[in-house]
């Protein structure tokens, strides 16, 4: 089996234990093997026999490998707990995927260290190891090894996993030094209304690249001759960090410098930076809007690189905080990206203490570890609202929304960007918050809440199932949160990490 599948059933079957109320000494009884045994198995760490799977399914009263691939997975949460203690923020989801679209690049071996093992990775990996490349994870590790062939087969790639995520889009930077002509499955991922592919192909068409769209593929075209003759300068029309980076792939192989202006130098967009700069790709303006490249025409490199960590993460578990009062230790934070919302948040009454600064394993960002000091808020006067980087970050907004509803006051949220994303927060509304969506884009939040449990059908959207989740924690009694593989998409391990705080969140599913 595939190192990623085996971690995907020992994880069903792990889930479907805790179902059962069964402990993994308990269940290694069953199976007449030993606890050590039952750990790696949920681990993804032991191979599996189709009889092994078969005594399982027995002694866990469950088809495991149907459950995995039909079944949603559901939360059960008790809420209205204090949390304590210590976490580590994992290391980012958009930088992971920015890298593994840019490995395409190298004809050599890639390396991307302590990998955040989540679902937007199992995609990306699977739409790769379809089209030839060899991905595979080192033992004992979150360490991912990433093997091109000499040609990559685009005929074969897997249409499926390509459709559930919005990261496709990223292979047309990389693939137009490759294929004179070529097709990409349309981009799926989070719901969040209609999002014009137009930034990418205006900023593309400077390297030559033609694309049409036709039901359910872009249809691609290449003229190389494009590439000849001296520098290039592109203005984005959109500051957005995906168009940012298919820029990049597209210049990444160019010797004449290429310059992109109005570009965003948001946090995964520096990681790519850093790691072409390891291959060999002469990057100046990083962490700025004036990015210049020259590239390099062949890249044939045995590489590593470390990505850095999530501030989405981190504001995610600062507003778990929050919402139940606690105080808690969030380490390696990347302090960099979150310095607007903490001045936000410290407006409103927050408290936190923070060490000294470090560097995170790329050598290049700021962390720090930071304690939350348990405190009343009051609302904002003034709207909160996104902006490009360095403003509050577009992933961190909803956040808000929960961190509002335990605030004394009222509170407007603008999310002038998604045309959906606003309408989700008002599923805080059975859980006790008073949201008021005045349109598409905003919501008028009134605190303090008084939560109370709910069972809730997940959002299609990984932000708002996060802030869901987040105000379940807060409400008293048992929650239930249906569906919830969008959150898998962009966070590892969340529900036993939050656990280790004193969490009490149990995964299930109906069977």
């Amino acid at each position: 089996m595939a190192d990623d599948y085996l971690v995907r059933v020992g994880t069903l079957i792990r889930d479907a234990r805790r179902h059962k109320k069964l402990t993994q000494s308990e269940l290694a009884e069953a199976l007449q093997t030993s606890q050590s045994a039952v750990a790696r198995i949920e681990q993804g760490k032991q191979n599996l026999s189709l009889e092994t799977l078969a005594r399982i399914s027995e002694a866990l009263d469950t088809e495991v490998v149907a459950v995995a691939s039909s079944t949603p997975l559901n939360l059960r949460i008790e809420g209205g707990r204090q949390l304590s203690g210590a976490i580590d923020v994992r290391t980012s989801k958009n930088a992971a995927v920015a890298c593994l679209c840019a490995a395409l690049l190298n004809k050599g071996r890639t390396t991307l260290r302590n990998l955040a093992r989540i679902e937007e990775v199992n995609r990306i990996t699977e739409v790769l190891g379809s089209i030839g490349v060899r991905t595979r994870w080192l033992p004992d590790s979150s360490d991912l090894e990433i093997t091109p062939p000499k040609t990559l087969d685009l005929a074969a790639m897997d249409e499926t996993a390509a459709r559930r995520t919005r990261t496709i889009l990223m292979f047309l930077g990389p693939l137009l030094h490759e294929f004179s002509e070529f097709k990409l499955p349309n981009a799926g991922g989070c719901d969040l209304g209609e999002r014009t592919v137009e930034p990418h192909l205006h900023a593309l068409k400077a390297f030559g690249l033609g694309v049409v769209a036709t039901h359910g593929y872009y249809h691609a075209s290449v003229d190389h001759d494009a590439y000849a003759g001296g520098s290039r300068r592109i203005i984005l029309t959109e500051r957005g960090d995906t168009v940012t980076e298919n820029a990049i792939f597209a210049a990444a192989r160019i010797e004449d410098e290429t310059t992109i202006r109005n570009a965003s130098p948001n946090y995964m967009v520096q990681d790519l930076c850093f790691f072409l700069q390891k291959l060999g790709v002469e990057i100046e303006g990083i962490g700025t809007t004036t990015l210049k490249v020259r590239g390099v025409k062949h890249i044939d490199k045995d590489v590593e690189y470390h990505p850095s960590e999530d501030p989405i993460e981190a504001m995610s578990l600062l507003a778990a905080a929050v919402v139940t009062d606690s105080e808690i230790t969030i380490k390696r934070v990347p302090i960099e990206f979150m310095e607007i919302e903490l001045t936000l948040l410290e407006g409103m009454g927050m408290k936190y203490d923070t060490g000294p600064e470090y560097l995170s394993a790329n050598g290049k960002t700021r962390l720090v570890d930071l304690r939350t000091i348990p405190g009343p808020l009051k609302a904002r006067k003034d709207k909160i609202h996104p902006m490009p980087f360095p403003g509050l970050n577009i992933d961190n907004l909803p956040f808000f929304a929960v961190i509002a509803a335990v605030a004394e006051g009222t509170t407007t949220l603008h999310d002038w960007v998604y045309d959906n994303r606003a309408i989700y927060l008002t599923d805080l509304t059975p859980l006790g918050a008073k949201v008021q969506l005045m349109d598409p884009h905003r919501v008028l939040i009134e605190g303090p809440t008084r939560w109370r449990a709910a069972e809730i059908m997940c959002p299609p959207a990984l932000r708002p199932g996060m802030v869901i989740l987040l105000a379940m924690l807060a409400a008293p009694g048992v929650s239930v949160l249906r569906n919830t593989y969008v959150i898998n998409r962009g966070y590892e391990e969340l529900y036993s990490r939050l656990n280790a705080l004193g969490a009490n969140i149990q995964t299930f599913r109906d069977i």
